[in-house]
């Protein structure tokens, strides 16, 4: 199998590709970040339009096919069940696509927006200030990211249970591409190097908010000798539980998350300010939805600027470098949805939840220091990855939610790990849904070394530039999706709904009264 396995081309080139890069990396770390630093500049200088106009199209074709007769197909045979009752899907998707990253951004987004504001013309820290930061927060996590998310695990859906085929995003572009091995070695190659990236970036801020927490905690010195002991620790934890094949433990672990999660979000909302908390939620959500063409289309051509680079397009960037594994993953649980039902769990549910979290967590930081000048945003501005533990310094029973909040982030970021491992190594292996071990190893190696030389080499930067680039070429390959599903859907029977087949008999019946 061994044998087998590293004469597969997209295993054994994907797998290459990172290594070289990590390997660079740590041999020279110092030009590595400057490398990086220049590709982000160029990226999002060059290609920002393109990542912005690329998300409103996929939005923009995702409603129409909920709203279109498509909507009707089944994500698997026309009578086919859901495998899960919703509330049990709805909390798998939320598992799936936040954690670490909701849990790091609930509190550093809004503050950073409020300290230093996406509009020139706003005062810093001033009542204008909050609500701009909070509606732009609930902007960036709502359903722009998810529309991704929801495109990529569409296709798989579709294929791997209405056609019984293979959940590999090259099986999916056949309908444009074709069926030349090279061209889906190509795609499938490109595909894995931008989940690889994604992951190593989620995985990069959660070590880096788990160091940042240690630091407020214990006063260690958040340098990145911590960072990669923290890395380490994960390593080991994911590995054992991917190679062992616990998939108990997981299921343990992810319902853990989600109750530590509850917890955290129920202990903020009632000690901190309940009904402000409430209102900031009422009057973002209103924000969100009036400023959302206008968020979503924003450049700053007329202006120098680079909050919406350093902001929105990585985001967007981010979510497309997480969408082939975060889409797999969305789809694997959703066999028996409607596709009406798919694109509106998935785009509209999970963002009502993280502008819930954003609410919480976001509002409390920013009523503390508009109401108690606590300096909590300044404090975020000079070290992000302290954002939540400045804001639970302000609440009763500070360090036992300082520790929740660690083994939240470290849970969170095992889940996330090892399922990508297997993700990944499905992806590498033909689809295969039972992957050898030794691709298991292999890529759960790869990532943990490509998320530490990226924080060796330069931090946060370096973890965003490596999503931005990435994702670059797979934008490509979303546009061609969009494609590829009107292909797939307009070849597909529709099933007869309950109305058509009254109709029928009605007709049926009409017809024999006039024979007789």
């Amino acid at each position: 199998m061994k044998g087998s396995l590293f004469k597969n081309v997209v295993f054994s080139i994907s797998a290459v590709i990172i290594a070289v890069l990590a390997v660079l990396g740590a041999i020279r770390p110092g030009a590595f970040g400057e490398v990086a630093g220049y590709l982000f500049r160029f990226t999002t200088n060059s290609f920002g339009w393109f990542y912005l106009l690329s998300i409103f199209i996929i939005i923009v074709f995702l409603i129409w096919v909920a709203a279109s007769k498509y909507g009707t197909i089944r994500l698997g045979g026309d009578k086919e069940k859901p495998d899960y009752p919703f509330f049990t899907w709805i909390g798998m998707l939320f598992s799936a696509g936040f954690g670490v990253g909701l849990v790091f951004w609930g509190v550093a987004e809004p503050m950073s927006h409020f300290f230093n504001t996406p509009f020139a013309g706003v005062e810093a820290e001033g009542v204008e200030a909050a609500r701009v930061a909070m509606g732009y927060s609930f902007f960036h996590w709502g359903i722009s990211q998810w529309s991704v998310f929801a495109l990529v695990g569409l296709v798989i859906a579709f294929l791997q249970f209405r056609k019984q085929k293979d959940g590999l995003v090259s099986t999916a572009l056949e309908p444009v591409t074709g069926t030349k091995r090279g061209v889906k070695n190509t795609i499938d190659i490109l595909a894995v190097i931008a989940t690889v990236m994604g992951i190593a970036t989620s995985i990069g801020l959660g070590v880096l908010q788990m160091s940042g927490g240690l630091t407020s905690i214990m006063g260690i010195n958040n340098g990145v000798g911590l960072q990669l002991i923290v890395l380490g620790i994960i390593f080991v934890a994911y590995m054992i539980s991917s190679t062992t094949g616990l998939d108990k433990g997981i299921k343990y672990l992810s319902n853990l998350n989600l109750a530590m999660a509850l917890v955290l979000l129920l202990f903020v909302f009632i000690t901190g300010p309940s009904v402000f908390i409430l209102e900031t939620f009422t009057l973002a959500i209103g924000d969100y939805v009036s400023n959302f063409v206008s968020y979503s289309l924003r450049l700053q051509p007329y202006a120098e600027g680079t909050w919406v680079r350093e902001w929105t397009i990585f985001y967007w960037a981010w979510a497309i470098a997480w969408s082939p594994y975060v889409g797999a993953f969305v789809a694997r649980v959703s066999k028996g949805r409607t596709v009406r039902e798919f694109i509106v769990g998935v785009m509209v549910v999970p963002p009502v939840i993280a502008c819930l979290w954003i609410a919480v967590f976001g509002g409390t930081a920013i009523w503390f220091d508009l109401h108690e000048n606590t300096g909590i945003a300044a404090a975020v501005n000079a070290d992000v990855t302290s954002a939540l533990f400045q804001l639970f310094n302000q609440l009763p029973f500070s360090s036992v939610m300082n520790v929740l909040a660690i083994i939240l982030i470290l849970t969170f970021l095992v889940t996330s790990a090892d399922s990508a491992t297997y993700i990944l190594s499905s992806m590498t292996t033909y689809g295969s849904l039972n992957p050898p071990q030794i691709a298991k190893i292999v890529w759960g190696t790869l990532m943990a070394a490509i998320a530490g030389v990226l924080l060796y080499a330069g931090g946060l930067e370096a973890l965003q530039t490596a999503s931005l680039i990435a994702a670059l070429p797979f934008t490509v390959l979303l546009l061609l999706l969009i494609i590829a599903i009107v292909k797939l859907l307009r070849r597909e029977p529709l099933p007869i709904r309950k109305a058509d087949l009254k109709r029928f008999r009605h007709l049926e019946e009409a017809a024999n009264k006039g024979k007789k």
